[in-house]
């Protein structure tokens, strides 16, 4: 008799064609693996995220919600889910915001090194103008001034061209982080321009901002909406 495919945990990385959905450990709703954090087992007993859904072993998914993960930690859901005893931190939904924020600081400084990105004010500008930013960067505790004059500017083109502004802005990094990510000091505004590793940037800073705000189907949905 074949044993029943187990609902809670895939089969590794590698021993299938990737799936588009899975099951949500904690509502127990089929979602598309976008809105979903994988987690494993590592060789420690301990839980531990899997961001690029490439680490070993069974996984188990939990809605990219800092709410959703919490949930799961207080019911017990990850020895639940794993069929064994293992260690999960209490910190795990701190933890996994520090390793997701991680992971657009690397994004964007690949996005930098393949010269898709654009710091200083003066320099964002000019990109604006010239018809080149795919999206702008604000530090997320930068000031509201020079956020409304880089706005003023992509109105004023959109205005000239008769079209309507369809820049997007992310705010998801602070201005220390920014810093890390592009090798400079005091940097409060950049500009991405389009490209490959300008795509993989917005992607991660998108699970970023759903793990800080989707905590419900309505907040999902806005946010599927603003990639449309």
């Amino acid at each position: 008799m074949l044993a029943q495919a187990d609902p809670d945990l895939d089969d590794g990385p590698r021993t299938q064609k990737s799936a588009t959905t899975r099951m949500c450990a904690v509502s127990r709703e089929v979602r598309p693996i976008d809105e979903l954090i994988r987690f494993v087992v590592a060789p420690t007993g301990e839980v531990v995220p899997d961001l690029k859904r490439k680490l070993p072993g069974r996984g188990l998914w939990v809605s990219a919600s800092r709410r959703s993960i919490a949930e799961a930690v207080r019911r017990h859901q990850f020895s639940k889910g794993f069929k064994r005893d293992v260690r999960v931190a209490p910190t795990l939904p701190a933890d996994t915001e520090t390793l997701l924020v991680r992971s657009v600081t690397e994004a964007l400084a690949m996005a930098a090194k393949a010269g898709q990105v654009v710091s200083g004010f003066g320099k964002v500008e000019d990109a604006l103008k010239a018809g080149e930013t795919a999206a702008l960067i604000h530090a997320s505790d930068g000031a509201a001034d020079g956020i409304r004059k880089l706005d003023a500017i992509v109105r004023q083109r959109g205005e000239k061209r008769g079209e309507s502004p369809v820049i997007a802005a992310v705010n998801v990094l602070t201005s220390a982080e920014l810093d890390l990510a592009l090798g400079r000091s005091n940097v409060i505004h950049a500009a991405l321009l389009a490209g490959p590793a300008s795509k993989t940037f917005l992607s991660r800073c998108q699970l970023l901002v759903r793990y800080r705000m989707a905590d419900d189907d309505k907040t999902a949905e806005a946010a599927r909406n603003s990639r449309a």
